[in-house]
């Protein structure tokens, strides 16, 4: 991979395009040495692991399945119009089959029916695979909590959760965001650390702390006065 550094924001003359390649004759017969050969690797060189070169690569092609489930898909679907584009992130090329996608997005609320037919769909994907759970019907089950829906962490690992009813498709686009920080080991800290608020967790102290135990003996006193 070749990269070329320039200092200046304007195009370049034909006198330093000229010196560009006579600088590239050089180098290929070997006059290049030194500090010029050095300054000539540093500009247009650039390293990197087989791992990292993967991750990027797999960053930015992903391959989501056209999976919908309730309201939220219709936001899922407008995420490929001009208004978004998420062709600029690589994210338009939609897979009918899982045997050809890579990332689900489950877009609306997971009955208890439908979570084994989701579970199954999942483990007929490409490995290495993510999943995004859109809304808050699927992260939280939302305004449905009851009996019949079931959170989607619950039957499937979740990398990323958009939140929103529904999540509108920037918020989607900003999950996609995260998930290619998370792809390429580029993970953001978390809200205490951007925000400066180590040192102010609650700990619970331990069992047998003298002042659990007189918590515990006055709750006690006053749940036998109440009944008294």
């Amino acid at each position: 991979m070749e990269i070329v550094r320039s200092g200046g924001s304007g195009a370049s003359s034909p006198d330093d395009f000229r010196s560009s390649q006579l600088r590239a004759r050089d180098m290929l017969r070997g006059d290049l040495e030194g500090k010029d050969l050095e300054e000539y690797v540093e500009q247009r060189v650039l390293t990197t692991t087989l791992e990292q070169a993967l991750n990027w690569a797999r960053s930015n092609s992903l391959f989501p399945l056209t999976f919908g489930l309730a309201c939220c898909a219709i936001e899922f679907m407008s995420i490929v119009a001009s208004r978004v584009d998420v062709s600029r992130f690589g994210f338009e090329a939609l897979r009918a089959s899982p045997r050809q996608a890579d990332l689900i997005v489950l877009s609306g609320r997971v009955s208890i029916k439908m979570a084994p037919i989701i579970r199954r769909i999942y483990d007929q994907m490409l490995e290495p695979k993510w999943a995004i759970s859109m809304g808050a019907c699927s992260s939280s089950m939302g305004v449905f909590n009851n009996y019949a829906i079931v959170p989607a962490d619950k039957f499937m690992p979740i990398d990323v959760h958009v939140p929103g009813c529904p999540p509108r498709p920037e918020a989607l686009m900003h999950g996609v965001l995260r998930l290619r920080d998370m792809i390429q080991d580029k993970e953001e800290p978390g809200w205490r650390d951007r925000y400066g608020a180590r040192g102010t967790e609650e700990v619970a102290p331990p069992p047998d702390d003298p002042a659990v135990d007189a918590l515990r003996q006055a709750s006690q006193h006053s749940e036998a006065t109440k009944r008294a």
